[in-house]
């Protein structure tokens, strides 16, 4: 059988209908090959998997899907189907009980080999959030390790944008979509998700042209973890996705690590239960390398103190870690409010600290 046939062969059984790998093992076992599938009579696969099932898949051959998927394949070297035949097919995913029969995957194909972390958490994060995440990323993957995320916004792009800036000596980073490969959700991440396919990867188990569906997203959750050595969820309301992933990882045998925050913050309600019920408390990179087993020199994260002096390190200390409003400082640091809101501004100017929505601000560093 010539590749292209094999695949086709592939291509075909993956779209039939109601056919998970659960009954495709059973049949591969018995029939040798997916052409072997697809030219067993309806009376020899009803055996199997029953008469409605084995109709179908004697029709898969003439779906109009196969040359489009084929042909998607075909028009860009940077496109890949990957089957459970492939070398690269990612090996992790055979632990988690449902592989999906194909991948649709734009990238780099050296990195689905890669050890992996998963980073996740809330699309509302805080500016202390977002930066935690990218700096987490930006140190993980420098150390070597792809960083897998799902292009939400707020943590998940912080991420994905974290490990790029780490460089092409460092892990790069995959997205895990819940739509079709040729779509982009959400449109905001547009250009991300194009600097992705270039520096790192897309991947989707869900055909062409599916659109963003909710009930797809917590399926796309499982592939999260099971590319990964472990997940990482940095904020995370009580009701986040993010902690399905977190549940899909500690099943699937994946190590699961969460970042404390404020006994105050919404954000950190999730990050907090998760540690109760048993995920590893991270503060630093070099916190998640130990727990993998991961030697790679690596500076820890957070170690620095502010970089601020006279007034503006007396305001920072005042701030805190947790947002604060102008009126709360000036109770606090007992100066006139112009004086306050100068230094607030000029702390805001350099980054170090983030005005939020609500007008409290938040130090970043």
């Amino acid at each position: 059988m010539t590749p292209d046939a094999r695949i086709r062969a592939w291509v075909a059984l993956s779209g039939v209908p109601g056919l998970g790998p659960r009954d495709l093992h059973p049949l591969l076992t018995a029939l040798g090959s997916p052409q072997g599938v697809l030219d067993a009579s309806v009376s020899t696969l009803a055996r199997h998997v029953g008469q409605p099932l084995a109709e179908s898949i004697r029709l898969a051959t003439k779906s109009p899907d196969i040359d489009a998927i084929l042909g998607w394949a075909a028009e860009d070297p940077a496109n890949h189907l990957l089957v459970w035949d492939d070398p690269d097919y990612p090996r992790s995913l055979f632990e988690i009980g449902d592989s999906p029969v194909i991948l649709y995957y734009k990238g780099r194909r050296d990195l689905l080999g890669r050890p992996a972390l998963g980073i996740v958490g809330s699309r509302n994060a805080t500016p202390g959030g977002l930066q935690t995440a990218e700096a987490f990323a930006e140190a993980l993957a420098a150390a070597g390790l792809t960083i897998i995320s799902g292009l939400a916004l707020g943590i998940d792009a912080a991420a994905h944008v974290g490990a790029l800036r780490a460089g092409a000596a460092g892990g790069s980073t995959i997205a895990i979509v819940g739509t079709g490969i040729d779509r982009i959700y959400p449109a905001r991440n547009e250009a991300l998700a194009h600097r992705i396919a270039i520096e790192g990867g897309v991947l989707t188990e869900f055909p062409l042209g599916t659109p963003a569906l909710r009930q797809n997203f917590p399926q796309r959750n499982r592939l999260i973890s099971g590319l990964a050595r472990g997940v990482l969820v940095v904020e995370a309301a009580l009701g986040s996705g993010s902690l399905i992933t977190a549940r899909c990882a500690g099943e699937q045998g994946r190590e699961v690590f969460a970042i404390p925050g404020s006994i105050h913050s919404p954000m950190s309600k999730g990050c907090h239960k998760l540690i109760r019920e048993g995920a590893k408390l991270v503060e630093t990179a070099r916190d998640v390398l130990d727990e993998l087993g991961l030697q790679d020199a690596i500076e820890p994260l957070g170690t620095a103190g502010p970089k601020e002096s006279g007034a503006r390190a007396q305001v920072l200390r005042a701030l805190g870690f947790d947002p604060v409003t102008p009126d709360e400082l000036v109770a606090r640091l007992a100066w006139p409010v112009e004086r306050v809101m100068t230094h607030l501004l000029e702390l805001e100017m350099s980054g170090t600290i983030a005005r939020m929505q609500s007008g409290r601000f938040q130090r970043l560093q």
